[in-house]
């Protein structure tokens, strides 16, 4: 995924060869270029090549990066040579970005090991990481202690890293909405807006009641025909009432002028079962066309789960959902099923028919509880993770595996998956001991080492990756 821009520094040392730097600072920009990776880099006239050696062209940098901090995502530091790493350090601390560092070391060639050739980076690389970790800088490495930056490992460095630079800076300062009360029933889904807080991440809230007398409000307003038309494009409304239509179309109409005038990423809604009782319909359609939107929306007013929901958006550029761990799946121990009522992204769904939730009907009744999306989704690579706060602590923590879902035989209602995961059973004796809640996110990708080197590293929470035992 392209879009993230990166303070680039070239290292040198003076008694080490140049033209490796001018000719090395040449093909990392290049690479840069071709992923779409925009480049905040010294020009090559302000210091020798555009490199940083000395304190003064170390100056030179951070004030550069400091000039362009609001566009900085993260900081690469290459090495065509052994570099110096007291200019690597001083342009780290001077900047000021607190952006994560991945440090990239080109390798030697066995044919040009002369002195007039040899890069000595593979020991240079050492070096500079010592000096971050005494400066108590945190960093990434590549895959490769010594990599091309034209080689295919590399790539996939350039891939993660950038992953870890959206949630990072994406988390540090993200809004959160809660509408409404949490289901008195579910204890599970408690969480401490003090510990969020305290790592840069804030919750607005706002009664259920205010949002549906603002939905009412609306009626007969552009924006609600403009969403209308879209919640049919959307899904399958066949045998729907239109006057349910009309209600979802403006409660989204309501959500949306809420969530943009307290700038939100990701919200949380009461979605049970007072929307129901006093307005007539389930939220779960415009929760998964928010959700679909990258806007994710999480159901219960599971705050957390939202943020985990958005976290993991972040490191994929993909919609993310909300489950609950919900059935075994016949006798194999590391296979379950993946259930909710209807609120999953449209991209999680083979298809997306609406109608009345299964669930709620019961209780309800039919006419009251549409506007749930029915389907399975399709076999394919998933994440799951989940953040929770701990007051006894003080702490963000949270888990993440990887599994697939399977084409396995399921025939039930709501929105619906099979899941393998690798020691699943080990998995879910973690998360009950560990007071998890029920509801886990899930992610269309793998994107694991991407939310464990960004959370655990760069954001200082405590996370779990559950290891593949196959």
């Amino acid at each position: 995924m392209n879009g993230c821009t990166l303070g680039v520094i070239i290292g040198n040392r003076d008694f080490f060869p140049d033209h490796l730097v001018n000719k090395g600072r040449r093909e990392l920009l290049e690479v840069l270029r071709r992923a779409g990776i925009d480049a905040v880099i010294l020009d090559e006239k302000a210091t020798k090549f555009g490199a940083v050696e000395t304190y003064a062209d170390a100056r030179r940098c951070a004030e550069l990066f400091g000039r362009e901090r609001d566009r900085i995502d993260g900081i690469l530091v290459s090495l065509p040579n052994f570099g110096d790493e007291k200019g690597v350090l001083e342009t780290i601390k001077q900047a000021r970005l607190d952006a994560p560092v991945l440090v990239q070391a080109f390798p030697d060639d066995m044919k040009k090991m002369a002195v007039e050739d040899r890069r000595d980076s593979f020991c240079g690389k050492l070096s500079v990481t010592s000096n971050l970790r005494q400066a108590n800088i945190p960093f990434s490495l590549t895959a490769l202690h010594t990599v091309h930056p034209s080689d295919v490992s590399f790539a996939a460095d350039l891939e993660r890293f950038t992953g870890v630079c959206r949630v990072v800076r994406g988390l540090r300062g993200a809004r959160l909405g809660a509408i409404g009360a949490r289901p008195n029933a579910f204890n599970t889904v408690r969480y401490s807006e003090k510990i969020l807080e305290a790592n840069g991440i804030s919750v607005s809230t706002v009664d259920l009641s205010e949002i549906l007398a603002q939905a009412v409000k609306l009626a007969g307003q552009p924006a609600v025909k403009d969403r209308l038309e879209g919640i049919k494009a959307y899904a399958d409304t066949s045998g729907v009432p239109s006057e349910a239509l009309q209600k979802m179309a403006q409660l989204a109409a309501a959500i949306d002028e809420w969530m943009q005038a307290n700038d939100l990423q990701a919200s949380a809604f009461q979605c049970w079962t007072s929307i129901q009782q006093n307005y007539g319909v389930n939220p779960c359609a415009v929760m998964s066309m928010m959700s679909q939107q990258l806007a994710p929306c999480a159901c219960e007013v599971d705050v957390t789960g939202a943020l985990t929901m958005y976290a993991m958006q972040l490191a994929s550029g993909t919609p993310s959902a909300l489950a609950d761990w919900n059935n075994n799946y016949a006798d194999q121990p590391d296979k379950c099923v993946l259930f909710h009522c209807g609120n999953w992204a449209s991209c999680f769904l083979d298809r997306t028919k609406m109608r009345y939730s299964d669930i709620l009907a019961g209780t309800q009744g039919k006419d009251k509880t549409y506007g749930a999306l029915a389907g399975r989704t399709r076999p394919g690579p998933v994440t799951v993770a989940r953040l929770s706060t701990e007051d006894d602590t003080g702490r963000i923590r949270g888990y993440v595996a990887e599994g697939t879902l399977t084409d396995d035989p399921l025939e039930t209602f709501g929105s619906c998956a099979v899941i393998h995961v690798s020691g699943l059973q080990e998995l879910l004796r973690y998360i009950c001991l560990e007071g998890f809640e029920h509801h886990v996110a899930m992610n269309l990708s793998s994107c694991s080492q991407v939310l464990s080197e960004a959370l655990t590293n760069y954001m200082g929470w405590d996370l779990y990756v559950h290891p593949d035992q196959k």
